[in-house]
């Protein structure tokens, strides 16, 4: 297949970058003091490197739940001698008044603060000192940086009875920012004069006053020599605004876009408005009207419109007032608007909601300002995955992934994008996914795991996981993904089907993997977790899915894992077994993993003692009777008596059931097997097996363990002779043949 974008190994930057960031201490920084990082003095850095150092850092904090933020990390990029700063992007919480502080002395040329609510007035006075170099700046949703908190009176007492109040700074303005073009004010508060604030600025060449309202935009014109780009989504409109918008002669981008849910709104769109904005703004080459309710009809009549192919020439637009374009728009917002059905829209790139292509373009303009919107294309893009096929997937996928990471506290988009995920993720599309690419589906899906505990979203993600290779595709988050299962498993109150689907996948991470890998799920609390579910059923009197899976995952996790085993016993999980086997004297699937479980127990040669009561012999005996799943259940009942009966005579404590009478019921169920049984167990190992061959304290069995041996490698040779060969089973066979003690019929099977 052709290689992917997203197949691309990351840059080396990259890979350096990330590791210095979780391994501060070991590469760039000391601790002084065993609490405050500070940089090895031989170290210089140019912008190019701690840009790239503190964008990654805030982008780590932010995706990455196993990523530790430092307190002091912003005081290593405090002296521009050793670490030179120059284009930075710090979002929400992240970023505090003294960690802007802490980079004063840098010539900062662009610095984009995104949500950071936690910034106050502080942080204005701090950006005074950038005011010589900052080019661009963005203060959008930092909802507090006007605010600073007036403290009434020092004694302490009185602030106790009278907390700090929050006071409005009425006195700051860009005075002295010479070099200021680019300016985001969106979501500024209200309170604060716009025009006090922005008149110092000389030349402004793009402005974004999002969500703000404004009844006199006049003083935009002071720039319309140099204004190319405006931005007023979600403003108020009036006719005083049209007027204003059109004396900016030299705009290229200009948006007017609403949200159409967030309020009742007066203004209508009409004809006359967009032929002005035509006419007056010839340098247009991007223009955003989402969400606008077109008072008049601006398309030309359905007859003409559908004629031909679709074109984007201004001169066959379908939208009246756009043929007076000189050339096509290359953007063109129509998203929740009637015009994006139209045929023919003089534009290289649409948003809208009339097909996936539009939809996606949706998704990529508005992610990271607009999550109200996002969400809405999200679920549009949810629905194309679901019920069409998408053909731009891994564009899809990507922005998807980039809307669940920007905005992981969002519920809306959260809901929306884990279920979009699911889809996007299902087999059909699974020949079109890079490694990489699926590794980035699983750290949001684990990301929004962990951030909600929503019945939604838990039920997205795990449906999701579900699309991967179970435990292959998950290995490199393996703790990880566990505690969060374990965690859903937990809840006092749980929703069936996610209760369903994470049993499953616990169960199908515990199947073939290494371990170590058991051993520390167990120590998680894995075994406890699934008795504990186990109990609930019982009480229920329900044997379903979650109760099987629950008996097969503790199989799986006990496999050749003795303190997983111990930790069975300990936790009551003998009298469970009794319990459900009386409960539910007909399910066969249930015995069948109940069985498989002891076998393993058994295997365990200082837990045997505990297995060995006159109540657990006289079931496992009765169970050799069994023709529950095929030979299943006889089999491993047979293999839980093998590995006791090896202990020799002197290890059978009890007077009831005898030893003889159990072998000799042991003898009589191996025989009624059908040796060519296709079978419903999967070996990873023969040791377990092949150490009952040498010996000669118990015949039957080491006449089991052959029967084991030759029907595996008789039905399944691709897969068991190589097994066999590998773990030395030959010479132990031939050794066999040769012991005085062995029965005939072993010796024939074994040759």
């Amino acid at each position: 297949s052709p290689r992917m974008a997203s197949d691309s190994p990351e840059s080396l930057m990259t890979l350096c970058t990330d590791f210095c960031l979780r391994n501060l201490e070991g590469t760039l920084c000391y601790l002084l003091d065993n609490e405050t990082l500070r940089l090895h003095p031989d170290i210089f850095l140019p912008s190019e490197i701690c840009d790239k150092l503190v964008n990654e850092y805030v982008e780590l904090v932010k995706t990455d739940s196993i990523f530790e933020p430092h307190e002091s990390f912003f005081t290593l990029f405090s002296d521009p001698r050793s670490t030179r700063l120059a284009r930075i992007h710090l979002r929400e919480q992240i970023v505090q008044d003294q960690d802007l502080e802490a980079i004063r002395k840098q010539d900062l040329v662009e610095l984009y603060l995104t949500n950071c609510e936690k910034l106050t007035a502080k942080s204005l006075q701090t950006l005074v000192s950038f005011s010589h170099t900052l080019i661009s700046l963005s203060l959008f949703g930092c909802c507090n940086i006007f605010y600073e908190e007036e403290n009434p009176g020092g004694c302490e007492d009185d602030c106790l009875v009278n907390p700090t109040r929050q006071v409005l700074v009425k006195d700051f303005t860009f005075e002295g920012f010479s070099r200021l073009r680019f300016l985001n004010l969106g979501r500024l508060i209200e309170g604060v004069n716009v025009e006090t604030l922005l008149r110092p600025l000389a030349s402004l060449a793009a402005l974004d006053l999002s969500g703000i309202q404004l009844n006199d935009v006049g003083f935009l014109t002071q720039w319309k020599d140099t204004l190319v780009s405006l931005v007023l989504y979600n403003m108020d409109l009036s006719e005083e605004h049209i007027q204003v918008i059109a004396q900016l002669r030299k705009l290229r981008h200009l948006d007017i876009s609403r949200d159409h849910l967030s309020s009742y709104y007066k203004f209508k769109l009409t004809r006359r408005v967009l032929n002005l904005f035509v006419e007056n703004l010839v340098n247009l080459s991007s223009l955003d009207i989402s969400g606008h309710t077109m008072l008049e009809n601006c398309t030309i009549p359905s007859m003409e419109e559908k004629m031909g192919q679709t074109s984007i020439e201004p001169a066959k637009s379908s939208i009246a007032p756009f043929r007076g374009l000189k050339r096509p728009l290359q953007f063109l917002g129509l998203f929740e608007t009637s015009l994006c059905r139209l045929t023919h829209i003089p534009a290289y790139k649409v948003s809208g909601d009339k097909n996936e292509e539009q939809v996606l373009n949706a998704i990529e303009a508005y992610t990271e300002h607009r999550p109200e919107i996002t969400s809405r294309a999200i679920n549009l893009l949810f629905d194309i995955a679901r019920i069409e096929r998408c053909s731009q997937l891994l564009r899809a996928l990507q922005l998807v992934i980039t809307a669940l990471k920007c905005h992981k506290d969002d519920k809306n988009i959260q809901v929306t994008g884990s279920a979009a995920l699911f889809y996007l993720t299902n087999s059909e599309y699974r020949m079109e996914q890079s490694v990489k690419l699926r590794r980035q589906v699983i750290q949001v899906v684990l990301n929004g795991m962990e951030s909600y505990q929503e019945v939604t979203v838990q039920r997205n993600c795990c449906l999701t996981l579900c699309n991967f290779s179970i435990p292959e595709e998950l290995e490199f988050q393996y703790r990880r993904v566990n505690e969060l299962l374990l965690n859903i498993l937990n809840q006092s109150r749980q929703d069936e089907s996610i209760q369903r689907i994470a049993v499953h996948l616990c169960n199908a991470l515990v199947c073939q993997v290494d371990n170590d890998h058991k051993e520390a799920v167990g120590k998680m609390g894995f075994v406890m977790t699934m008795l504990k579910l186990i109990q609930k059923k019982l009480a229920d009197k329900t044997c379903d899915q979650v109760m099987e899976f629950s008996w097969s995952a503790l199989w799986n996790i006990t496999d050749e894992t003795p303190d997983n085993c111990e930790m069975f016993l300990n936790y009551s999980g003998m009298k469970l077994f009794l319990e459900c086997l009386k409960e539910f004297p007909e399910k066969q699937e249930l015995h069948r993993n109940m069985l498989g479980l002891l076998g393993n127990v058994a295997e365990v040669k200082e837990l045997r003692p505990q297995l060995m009561t006159s109540q657990f012999i006289s079931v496992f005996s009765n169970l050799l009777e069994s023709k529950a799943d095929g030979i299943e259940v006889s089999y491993n009942a047979c293999g839980v008596l093998s590995h006791i009966m090896f202990d020799g005579p002197e290890a059978w404590g009890i007077c009831e059931p005898h030893r003889e009478e159990v072998v000799k019921r042991m003898w009589a169920a191996i025989q009624s097997w059908d040796i060519n049984s296709r079978r419903n167990i999967n070996y990873r190992s023969f040791e377990p097996i092949l150490r009952l061959l040498p010996q000669g304290i118990s015949p039957v069995s080491q006449h089991w363990a052959t029967w084991a041996l030759y029907n595996l490698v008789s039905v399944y040779p691709d897969k068991y002779c190589p097994l066999l060969i590998k773990e030395g089973g030959i010479p132990l066979l031939k050794d066999m043949i040769k012991m005085a003690s062995a029965r005939q019929e072993t010796k024939e099977m074994a040759r």
